[in-house]
């Protein structure tokens, strides 16, 4: 009998906390409905618990040579500092192979080509068969151009000189690559009238030194680390392309523009005529609004501090000119400001 009674009295007991349990849950459910339903402003704080996941950041740039890489680590120091997040700037094979490696989430920022930023969120080109459109825009920030380098005792002239030469075109898949493709499609050659080779700029700084290549193709701003690295042994040359020929080549292609390189440059005592492209920052498009704004404001606000040639062209002003893809709303804000 007694048994039972306790036994009775651990059963009315368990109901009864299983009762105030169920109470609790419902008075939480309640605090949350009252606290933020999306009416309530709970997007707020969702989109700073966001950004606060972030632990790091990486930028892919290029080859330790170029133009990208020491960008990107002076753009790295502002962000870190901006946003309180360390972040770090990473060699990579540049814009195509960036492209992938940003989808892949390899990384959250990336510089590229104008052109390759088009080429893979509309599937053309080197990406036919896979299309990024998982990035959106931070801004433009710089020309940059498409030089065609050899030694002067080399005796190339001309993109015609080319013929049966070995010349680097650029790491496979690159945004020099296809630079060089259409180029030399402009002259009238193809990849089967050269002996190509798939170097990067540091590579191909060293084999043209070497005598192991006669010409590189180097897309990156001016001046680029590789190209004055080799000017310091020897005498560069930059193969000029003519007004005729760069006319056809931005009719056919409009992301390219004239460029001029000033006398000067790698010890030229004349402008060089050429073509550039643009250089651009994209990001993944799924980062928050409020964390890509002040990546963007690191860079803009701080570009004016970078000692690179370069800085004098990265400009809130300009940031949105010939950007051709989607803009992050982070971004936009910014601009819009």
């Amino acid at each position: 009998m007694k048994k039972n009674k306790l036994y009775l009295l651990a059963l009315i007991s368990l109901i009864a906390m299983l009762v105030l349990a169920a109470c609790g849950d419902d008075s939480d459910d309640a605090g949350k409905d009252d606290a933020g339903t999306e009416d309530g402003g709970t997007e707020d704080a969702g989109e700073t618990s966001e950004k606060d996941s972030y632990k790091n950041l990486s930028i892919l740039t290029g080859g330790a040579q170029g133009t990208y890489y020491p960008l990107g680590g002076s753009f790295a120091d502002f962000i870190s500092k901006e946003t309180g997040i360390k972040t770090d700037a990473e060699v990579s094979q540049a814009s195509a192979a960036n492209m992938i490696d940003l989808k892949e989430g390899m990384a959250e920022i990336a510089f590229v080509q104008t052109d390759i930023a088009y080429y893979a969120t509309e599937g053309e080109l080197m990406f036919e068969n896979e299309v990024v459109d998982e990035i959106a825009a931070i801004g433009n920030l710089y020309p940059e151009t498409v030089q065609l380098v050899t030694l002067e005792k080399n005796g190339i002239e001309s993109y015609e000189d080319l013929k049966g030469k070995k010349v680097s075109v650029g790491a496979i898949g690159s945004g020099t690559e296809a630079n060089a493709k259409q180029l030399l499609e402009i002259h009238g050659l193809t990849m089967d009238d050269i002996d190509a080779q798939n170097l990067d700029f540091g590579e191909s700084q060293e084999s043209i030194q070497a005598g192991q290549i006669d010409a590189a193709f180097v897309t990156a701003g001016t001046p680029t680390g590789a190209v004055e690295g080799l000017n310091a042994v020897a005498k560069v040359f930059i193969v000029p392309i003519e007004d005729e020929k760069a006319e056809e080549l931005i009719e056919k292609y409009p992301y390219y523009a004239k460029e001029v390189i000033p006398e000067g440059t790698y010890g030229s005592e004349e402008e060089i005529n050429a073509v550039s492209v643009g250089a651009m920052l994209v990001v993944k498009d799924e980062l928050p609004e409020d964390l890509v704004y002040e990546i963007t404001k690191a860079i803009y606000e701080n570009a004016e501090s970078l000692s690179h040639d370069k800085a004098k062209y990265i400009k809130k002003e300009s940031g949105l000119d010939g950007v051709g893809i989607k803009v992050h709303p982070g971004a936009q804000k910014y601009f819009d400001e």
